[in-house]
């Protein structure tokens, strides 16, 4: 399991062609040289656990539990594919472009190493925007990915450092419940009924679901 690409993006106009406001992050490259990882802070106040990748939109992106976003080429690959156009390392605007890792059946707190220093922890999927549409260029994008469920997976840090291309990722730890990013994504998505099921991850998952999943299993009596 390999680090294909680090990939990182700078402030730019939202991708919209009907608003002419905003800034975005969403459009990542792949650099060279060694990144820095830590944790950015809180939601609402932190933005990317990268150094010098761009979070522009903190109501909803960035901050711990939303560090650093991962991706796997298998499913760009697919999507190539399927939409018949080439899509770089960093077009769905993740982070880490990974070689061998299953980023969407990864398990809420499973943890990765990668190379030498840096742990990270898996607590959700990625719920696809109007942003990302946008930027894809794709009518019904937003369907269309919630659809396939391939989502990725959102990581927290919890041990800071550098990472660079080609780095090894190590699966450290995984637990035992089965709850996966790409589960996480159906159940406070569509699949509402599955949110009981996402407790067994406790507080491995991004605080916004867990919560989401406790107030249903209030209302709802489990």
């Amino acid at each position: 399991m390999e680090l294909l690409s680090v990939n990182l993006g700078r402030p730019q106009p939202v991708p919209y062609t009907d608003q002419a406001e905003g800034v975005t992050g969403i459009d990542k490259r792949p650099v060279d040289g060694p990144v820095r990882v830590a944790a950015p802070g809180p939601s609402g106040v932190g933005g990317s656990g990268l150094a010098g990748d761009a979070v522009c939109e903190l109501r909803y992106h960035g901050g711990d539990d939303q560090a650093v976003y991962a991706f796997a080429r298998a499913d760009l690959d697919e999507w190539e594919r399927e939409l018949g156009r080439p899509l770089a390392n960093g077009q769905f605007g993740e982070n880490l472009t990974t070689d061998g890792v299953d980023v969407s059946g990864a398990l809420i707190g499973e943890r990765w190493m990668i190379g030498s220093e840096v742990v990270l922890e898996v607590t959700s999927g990625r719920v696809p925007c109007r942003t990302f549409q946008g930027h894809m260029g794709e009518r019904g994008w937003v369907r269309r990915f919630t659809r396939k469920g391939a989502t990725g997976a959102y990581l927290r840090v919890i041990e800071p450092g550098e990472i660079r291309t080609g780095d090894p990722i190590r699966i450290v730890y995984r637990p035992e419940h089965g709850v996966t990013a790409a589960m996480e994504f159906r159940a406070t998505t569509t699949e509402h009924e599955l949110l009981p099921r996402l407790l067994a991850a406790e507080t491995a998952l991004r605080a916004r679901s867990l919560a989401k999943a406790r107030k249903y299993v209030t209302q709802n009596g489990g």
